[in-house]
């Protein structure tokens, strides 16, 4: 072996050496700078090479606001209570979902309320709700103008009267609407532009909120269809000799005022129907009513005004 291969050989050997007497200790060495990096580091939940498999720990979609659906099976039922002129009582006339969406769309909407006097929209002390108008095209909107639509039936024409754009009025303590109509003296120009006039055929007053004492719609013209028994038996008001699940007896829904007519509580869901015109198209003043003023608490109740047109003039 030559003086050069005496030295590769060695310097194999003491490098194998080295190695050898090296391994027992490499746990016990350590790079400074490598446990700073990966103790800093924010190690994921999920493998590095797809991220997009991040498994979550919270339901984000259950926070997402559902949208709305109609419940196109939904009844209700009704009871006459006047002919002269016609009311009818509507019970359950709107769910609590569609109460809920109705509330939630008028919320940011709701203004001091104004009447049409002398053929313009202003501010009174008659009327000292607050009210907000609906979109058409919401869809908790058009679910109960559909159904009050079906309810109306030959009344009005399709493809040339229409329902009319909705509004809901609130009422805090102390707030009432004085004795009023709701069709007009003077018919009301087509918005479209055109030579036609409309004017409010019949009115649903339907309550959504009724957190409430007092403030019941008035009317000082409708009566029973048929007069009181010889005999003196309560007028039928609605609930009469019901109970409730717990067997308390209901409320009654309307009552004889003490100054004549009828006035009916506010219940949540339920509404109240009449019809504003003759049949020769002039306004019924017997229709004429009130809200009576909120002793306490809030009602929220929504106005739906379907219009009847008249032929080009």
């Amino acid at each position: 072996m030559t003086g050069t291969g005496i030295v590769k050989a060695a310097s194999i050997w003491a490098g194998g050496l080295l190695l050898g007497l090296s391994i027992p200790y490499l746990p016990r060495l350590s790079s400074p700078r490598l446990t700073s990096f990966i103790g800093d580091f924010p190690v994921p939940d999920y493998p590095f090479a797809f991220p997009f498999l991040k498994s979550h720990t919270g339901n984000t979609t259950a926070l997402a606001k559902a949208p709305f659906v109609c419940d196109a099976s939904h009844t209700y039922r009704t009871e006459l209570v006047s002919l002269e002129p016609l009311v009818i009582y509507i019970h359950d006339l709107i769910t609590p979902a569609e109460i809920a969406s109705l509330l939630e769309t008028a919320e940011p909407r709701f203004a001091p309320s104004q009447v049409t006097k002398y053929g313009r929209q202003q501010q009174t002390s008659d009327r000292t709700s607050s009210s907000a108008g609906l979109p058409r095209d919401d869809p908790a909107v058009m679910c109960v103008l559909n159904r009050t639509r079906s309810f109306l039936g030959t009344m009005l024409r399709d493809g040339w009267d229409e329902m009319g754009p909705p509004q809901l009025v609130r009422y805090t303590s102390g707030e009432r609407f004085n004795m009023h109509h709701d069709w007009f003296d003077n018919l009301q120009w087509a918005p479209d532009g055109s030579s036609r006039k409309w004017n409010r055929a019949a009115s649903f007053f339907a309550i959504l909120q009724d957190n409430c004492t007092g403030g019941e719609t008035y009317f000082p013209y409708a009566k029973p269809i048929v007069p009181a028994s010889p005999r003196g038996e309560v007028m039928w008001q609605g609930n009469l000799n019901q109970r409730q699940s717990d067997g308390t007896a209901m409320k009654p829904l309307w009552r004889e005022h003490e100054d004549g007519g009828l006035a009916f509580r506010p219940v949540a869901g339920n509404a109240i129907f009449w019809v504003n015109l003759h049949a020769n198209g002039t306004g019924d003043v017997r229709t004429n009513h009130a809200g009576l003023p909120l002793d306490q608490g809030l009602k929220t109740a929504m106005n739906i005004w379907p219009r009847h047109y008249y032929p080009y003039e």
